[in-house]
């Protein structure tokens, strides 16, 4: 518009048309640093310097775990892929998706595909679509090649207690959890994984990636990663300690491996930076070995290049471990992965260009920014022990990656400072405001020896222990997990509802076990609300182990989110013998334990199910018909399982939310959900640009319509009990038909709402207004 206004002044309408000046990638202190150093080999530094200065290609990976990770690749490879191969946008060549060769059983991939090439073609357009709407589902993620390395080198095994400790945007966690349900028939694997990060806002981020791949086994939890509490578990009646068999320690770094992705990087860089993380990184990493149980194993990682952040920290807490520590040869892990060996010298370098090769070099002025344990081990027979080269080096040009650094530590014996500490802890820790103090996490990295408590001491800490347990065992007893009392953790972020356990009497179980004929292997008591007054309208299923931890650990833990939804209250659900309908996101974990309701269906009924909004059951095949004739009102369980004797029909199981009228069957799946499936079963499910943002803006104003109509109702409920009023009304009287819609027009349906609300008596128009409803949730 200001160009427009600018009466042809070209010269004016070329600057605004170019936008923001280009970032000049050049920075001569970087060169200089890193050129000193010599982490890049002889000959190399032209070939570093160039892939610095190239965008970063995009990676994804194919969520592993799921039955459909086959599927989802197949139909990459042989569809989306194909389409690509022979394509040409202005006049050149589409590059190939290639899979990193690194990476197990095909599930990763990269390309150099940019968002203004993928809106230059329909093909491309429909593979863009393909990646957003699987990436909402859980089935790929979005995440650079290097930041895949630590979960992989951690061995994750199912039964594993895991510690992520700075783990928003939550990529790796998402691996982790992959990793933990690595059998699909396992619903509560044993161990679990406990992501946390310090910064309350980014906690919601890694919520809603951790929420994707719908695990019971996933909480998250707002710390200072560097003073993260010690957890207590009930073990046979005892309080023990928890010690995690595996932490990811991600540490905040400098971020100079990602200069090809984060631009700003290239002005912003100055050695100051990796000077002032170095004590933040030592922290969080000794505060993690400390956690860590013996035999673990910790993966330390950066994206930065620089040893002050990398080998020096691993260095200072090799030291101070006396032994205890050692690093992991995982030179034969990961073939295919181009990596260099950690070094063994390096120097420390001011923002000023000035150089220090020791400790004593430094002046007493510049003493609190470079600390001795930034400098690189003097003894040669210490220095020989630590095995430093064993620490892995990402250089970008390698393989087309991003910078990164990997350290894998194995913790054999107990850290020196807590060897005499006794196995239960009775001495409460100190603290500062709310922060508890913890041995061996002080700036400098020096060695602390904690002292065996004398015998009064221990009997005041007995009493104190007593004291603090008293205020929470009524609460414990009642399975209620509320917010840790501090008044200080209530200063900043939004303030948790608390977590609720199911009481073993609990009246609302009944109903709901004798509905769905649940087995008696049913673990209820890991049932739990968000509310501890009123109507309990969601019901939440987390792993034992997790409940294990919550309810001994709710003072003390700042919890953001955990468990699933397994069960929703449907308001006129107790006239059809349950008040709670299944949640597709946790059908997985319940379907082993549900042993009535459960329809097995065909692949044509799916594609019924999934491309009309409610189809009357005449729609369906005799055997589903027969199924459902005797079968009362209410919710229901739709499987589908494969034929090996049709290889063409989808090859994964499917299970489905579904809801048994008295004339119609329907799915209530997520939009996203519907279309993966439909994907799978080769349905086109493509959409113009143009048509997807007339629709975005219909949605828009339905939902700004419906937040005025239904405030403090929720969405997806309001879809339920209006379908199930519709049923009641209906009966068997209606003769009119009802709308149907392929996947493509399901969404165009919100262009009918006014007039359905309009006309609501008839079967038409009531179901397109629950077609509106629904896709608003979509």
């Amino acid at each position: 518009r200001r160009g427009r206004r600018a009466d042809g002044g070209g010269a004016f309408l070329q600057g605004w048309a170019g936008g923001y000046p280009e970032i000049v990638k050049e920075n001569e202190l970087f060169e200089r640093y890193y050129r000193e150093l010599g982490i890049v080999p002889a000959g190399e530094w032209d070939a570093f310097m160039a892939a610095l200065r190239e965008p970063l290609p995009a990676t994804l990976r194919i969520t592993g775990y799921r039955s459909h990770a086959k599927e989802i690749l197949h139909c990459l490879k042989e569809k989306y892929f194909r389409e690509l191969q022979d394509l040409e946008v202005d006049g050149q060549k589409v590059e190939m998706p290639q899979s990193l060769s690194w990476y197990p059983e095909e599930l990763a991939w990269h390309t150099n595909l940019s968002r203004k090439i993928l809106r230059k073609s329909p093909q491309l357009e429909k593979f863009h679509q393909f990646l957003v709407s699987e990436t909402e589902c859980g089935n790929i993620s979005r995440q650079e090649a290097v930041s895949m390395i630590p979960p992989l080198l951690l061995n994750v095994s199912p039964h594993h207690k895991i510690l992520d400790m700075c783990a928003a945007p939550g990529s790796k966690t998402a691996q982790l959890i992959e990793m933990l349900h690595a059998d699909m028939n396992v619903p509560f694997p044993e161990g679990f994984v406990i992501a946390n990060d310090v910064d309350n806002k980014r906690c919601y981020l890694l919520v809603h990636q951790a929420k994707r791949l719908n695990s019971p086994c996933i909480m998250v939890v707002n710390h200072d990663a560097s003073s993260i509490p010690n957890l207590q578990i009930d073990v046979d009646g005892r309080k023990e300690i928890l010690f995690y068999d595996r932490i990811l320690c991600d540490v905040p770094c400098s971020g100079d491996g990602t200069m090809r992705k984060n631009i700003d990087v290239w002005k912003k860089w100055t050695t100051q930076n990796s000077l002032q993380l170095h004590g933040l990184q030592l922290r969080i990493a000794t505060r993690g070995v400390e956690q860590l149980a013996e035999g673990g194993r910790m993966v330390y990682s950066t994206c930065s290049l620089n040893p002050i952040e990398n080998e020096a920290v691993i260095a200072s807490l090799l030291e101070k471990s006396q032994g205890a520590l050692e690093l992991a040869d995982v030179s034969s892990e990961l073939p295919g992965l181009k990596r260099m060996p950690g070094i063994t010298k390096w120097k420390v370098m001011l923002k000023d260009g000035q150089w220090f090769e020791e400790w004593k070099d430094v002046p007493s002025n510049r003493q609190t920014q470079i600390r001795p344990t930034m400098f690189p081990v003097k003894d040669e027979e210490k220095l020989k022990a630590m095995n430093l080269e064993r620490c892995l080096r990402i250089l970008p040009h390698h393989q087309n990656t991003g910078g990164f650094f990997v350290a894998v530590l194995i913790k054999k014996s107990p850290m020196p400072w807590n060897k005499r500490q006794p196995k239960v802890h009775q001495k409460l820790p100190r603290r500062t405001g709310d922060t508890e103090v913890t041995a061996g996490n002080s700036d400098n990295g020096s060695d602390c020896i904690i002292e065996e408590p004398t015998l009064a001491e221990n009997e005041e800490s007995k009493k104190m222990q007593e004291l603090q347990n008293s205020d929470t065992e009524q609460s414990k007893k009642e399975g209620v997990c509320g917010p840790p009392p501090s008044k200080k953790m209530k200063l900043f972020g939004f303030k948790e509802d608390p977590f609720v356990f199911l009481p073993e009497d609990d009246p609302l179980f009944l109903p709901i076990q004798k509905f769905y004929a649940l087995d008696p292997s049913f673990p209820k008591m890991n049932l739990l609300t968000r509310t501890q007054e009123g109507k309990k309208r969601q019901l939440y299923m987390v792993s034992k182990e997790l409940r294990n931890v919550l309810l001994n650990n709710s003072e003390k833990m700042k919890v953001i989110n955990t468990g699933i939804k397994v069960w929703s209250r449907n308001s006129d659900g107790e006239q059809f013998g349950c008040a709670f309908r299944l949640a597709q996101e946790g059908i997985y974990t319940l379907y082993p334990f549900i042993h009535a309701r459960i329809i097995s269906v065909c692949i044509e009924d799916v594609k019924i199910l999934l491309t009309q909004e409610n189809p009357f059951l005449s729609k369906f095949s005799s055997e589903t018909q027969k199924k459902v004739k005797d079968m009362a009102m209410g919710s229901i369980v739709l499987k589908y399982d494969p034929d090996p004797e049709k290889p063409d029909d989808l090859q994964c199981p499917i299970v489905l939310c579904g809801w048994q009228g008295k004339t119609s069957l329907r799915a209530f799946v997520p939009k996203n959900e519907r279309l993966h499936y439909l994907r799978m079963m080769g349905v086109e499910v493509f959409k113009a640009k143009r048509k997807e943002e007339e629709l975005e803006n219909k949605t828009e104003e339905v939902q700004h319509r419906l937040a005025q109509t239904e405030e403090g109702m929720d969405v997806e409920d309001k879809e339920h009990d209006s379908v199930t009023k519709m049923e009641a009304e209906i009966g068997e009287e209606s003769s009119q038909s009802p709308v149907e819609s392929s996947a493509m027009e399901i969404e165009n349906k919100i262009e009918d709402l006014d007039q359905s609300s309009e006309n609501a008596n008839t079967h038409v128009s009531q179901e397109s207004k629950d077609t509106d409803v629904s896709n608003v949730k979509d």
